[in-house]
């Protein structure tokens, strides 16, 4: 058995791109034989996956996982090089089992599985993000995967009582409001939870405007008013149109309009909205 030496661990890193205990472990199985262990991580897709990973994923797929009882779920964003890959089925399923598999442990390594896909699929892939959302009190998590997965939702809706969470009208405002985030693209829930920088800045923004920076003082806390009104129309999701009724009300209306009918308090508590490749803020 030739002696295996930090020299010879660096070489096989150089030629394979693999990490350090990696070259380690199949240097040991190849008795220390370089050339052996080079196949060795060839053959267990390593070194192929190693080479790939150097190049750039920009496409890809959002995808989901709603435990049972849709009391908590997770959205993930898995990234391949081109929209051949992405729509390949095989890659599909690859990014629903790391959702699932996430969800199960938040921590869970699963480069092994990684490598696996880039072998199988021949591109660098890479586990992007995630987030997981679990449920608070009497609620639901639900989650909308758009045609084409390269937009995807997850959202938390709460309620004051837990037979209001079971009637199918709840269920179905839920999925409707995951439709609503997937177009709206909002930011936030409410107006309460944007940053006050933002709303600042957006202030600033409207009063040095050619529009509005001659007007007279006493008119422009007014008009600053509607422009911020308008901003937070669009910012904000209970303050959208909401979509299914072609805007004629708000999100927010038509919530408090289904829990009347329901007799209880329904909140929309937060949400995720990830599109493939957005850059995040």
């Amino acid at each position: 058995m030739a002696e295996i030496t930090a020299t010879t661990v660096a070489k096989l890193r150089e030629m394979t791109g693999v990490g350090m205990m990696e070259c380690k472990r199949a240097l040991v199985a190849a008795k220390g034989n370089l050339d052996a262990a080079v196949d060795i991580l060839r053959k267990s897709g390593a070194a192929s996956a190693a080479k790939k990973a150097t190049r750039e994923a920009r496409e890809g797929v959002i995808a989901h996982y709603i435990a049972p009882g849709s009391q908590s779920g997770v959205l993930v964003e898995v990234n391949c090089e081109t929209d051949f890959v992405a729509r390949n089925e095989a890659f599909r399923a690859f990014a629903d089992d790391v959702a699932k598999k996430i969800a199960g442990n938040p921590q869970a390594n699963l480069d092994a599985e990684r490598q696996a896909a880039v072998g199988k699929m021949g591109e660098n892939i890479k586990i992007a993000r995630n987030a997981r959302l679990d449920v608070s009190g009497n609620g639901l998590v639900a989650a909308y995967i758009h045609t084409g997965a390269k937009v995807g939702v997850l959202v938390e809706v709460g309620a004051g009582k837990a037979a209001t969470v079971a009637t199918d009208e709840f269920k179905q405002l839920v999925k409707d409001i995951t439709l609503q985030i997937a177009a709206g693209f909002p930011h936030a829930v409410s107006r309460e939870q944007v940053p006050a920088e933002i709303v600042a800045k957006e202030r600033e923004i409207a009063a040095q405007s050619d529009r509005l920076k001659h007007k007279p003082a006493a008119a422009m806390e007014k008009i600053l008013a509607g422009v911020l009104d308008k901003f937070f129309q669009s910012y904000c999701l209970v303050d959208q149109g909401f979509v299914k009724r072609n805007s004629e009300v708000s999100v927010k209306e038509h919530v408090a309009q289904i829990a009347k009918q329901l007799g209880d308090e329904i909140t929309i508590r937060r949400f995720v909205r990830f599109q493939v490749g957005e850059v995040e803020s």
